[in-house]
Order: structure tokens, then C-alpha cells, then sequence
């Protein structure tokens, strides 16, 4: 599989998710003990240096990657499953102020969210699933299920390959978000009535100058 990075030392020295990822773990660890303050400290540092934004009180699992990484805010009660892939400008946000409650969503294993998504609310988007890019979700996702649109909606049939023809920034490949699908179709339809309509005109013409022709020889005769 191709890469971006060339060796492990690029990777250490010059991927701000991974830098984002090790500021977080002791952050999270002052924030369970009760440092809250120094917890949020840390936190801003490191969204200081990377662009990402992770709350000390999220849970990250393991082998998680941010691929680029600005602009990722995740929020106080988000989980993310071990093994997720999130990119650029992707928001695990809130739709709730109270406290006491979950109010970012839970990602399991092997989510993939792609550039500029937006998940909001405190429900689960199983293990496998894929959010395509610019989606805003704001219902749970069942596990392997690929999401698309605003608001976002499941497409393809989870039992299907169609999780390994996502692509993060372009939804899925040869399987549009349904709202474009439409006004394509749409696009196409008004094209074609107006090639009717270029036809109509033109045949109509030629109909009119015949006559012209047919009432101009009645005159000679």
C-alpha cells in the first residue's frame, strides 16, 4: 500500500494527528485524576501546534490515525474506536450544553469519516462504517453501512463490498451522494428536452418555408 510517509522518523517528526494523539494521552490521563485545568492546558497546547482540537475527557482507542488533521475538533464525551481513520476538518460534535450527559457520538472499530463530516450527538456509528465526505450525520449508523449527504443517509447495502470503494473524499466511487444523483438527473432531463425543443423548432421551420415555397408557385401558376 502507498504512502505519503517514507519512514517511521517522517511519520514521529512530521504528522501532526500523531503529534495530536500523544499530546491527548496524558491529557485524558490528567483528566480522569482530576486535573482538569492542566488536562485542558495540554489539550490547547496541542491544538496550538496541530490544528486538531481533542478534549482531554474524549476516549481514544488505539492505532487511531488523523490523516492531515486541521481543523478536527472532537469533543468531551466522543469515543473513538481503536483502528479509525479521520480526516481533515471532520467535527465529532454535540447537540446538548447539559452536563452529566453523552452528548458526542461513539465510534467503533475501523471507522473511516471522511474530510469535512460532521457527526453530531451522543449515538453510536458501528464498527466498519464509513461517513463520506462534507456528511452530516445526526442519527446512529449501523456497522458497516456507508453514509453520504446532508443529512447524511445510508447508501449501498452494508453486505456488499461497497466499504471497500469508499473513498474519504469523494464519498464512494461510481456511487454518488443520492441529492447530487438527482439534480444530475435533472440536469440531464432539462438537456434533453431542450435538444426536443431545438429539434421541434427546426422541423417547424422547414415546414413553414415549404408552405412559403407551395404558396409562392400557386401565385406563378
Amino acid at each position: 500500500m502507498l504512502t505519503a510517509a517514507r519512514s517511521a522518523f517522517e511519520v514521529c517528526l512530521c504528522y501532526p494527528g500523531v503529534h495530536a494523539i500523544w499530546l491527548h494521552r496524558p491529557a485524558h490521563w490528567l483528566w480522569r485524576h482530576g486535573w482538569l485545568v492542566s488536562a485542558r492546558f495540554l489539550s490547547h497546547v496541542g491544538r496550538f501546534l496541530t490544528g486538531i482540537e481533542i478534549h482531554p475527557g474524549a476516549k481514544i482507542g488505539g492505532c487511531v490515525f488523523i490523516d492531515h488533521g486541521m481543523g478536527v475538533v472532537i469533543g468531551e464525551t466522543a469515543e473513538v474506536g481503536d483502528g479509525c481513520t479521520i480526516y481533515q476538518g471532520v467535527t465529532l460534535g454535540g447537540t446538548s450544553l447539559y452536563r452529566g450527559e453523552k452528548r458526542h457520538p461513539t465510534l467503533g472499530a475501523g471507522v473511516v469519516v471522511g474530510a469535512g463530516a460532521k457527526v453530531l450527538g451522543g449515538f453510536l456509528v458501528g464498527a466498519g462504517a464509513r461517513i463520506g465526505s462534507n456528511a452530516v450525520v445526526v442519527k446512529s449508523v449501523p456497522a458497516g453501512a456507508t453514509v453520504v449527504g446532508i443529512p447524511g443517509k445510508i447508501v449501498g447495502d452494508p453486505s456488499t463490498k461497497d466499504a471497500e470503494r469508499f473513498a474519504a473524499y469523494a464519498v464512494v466511487q461510481d456511487y454518488d451522494d443520492p441529492h447530487s444523483k438527482a439534480i444530475q438527473q435533472l440536469v440531464a432531463h432539462s438537456q434533453e428536452l431542450e435538444r426536443t425543443i431545438e429539434t421541434l423548432n427546426e422541423r417547424l421551420a422547414s415546414l413553414e418555408r415549404e408552405d412559403a415555397t407551395d404558396k409562392n408557385l400557386r401565385v406563378v401558376k
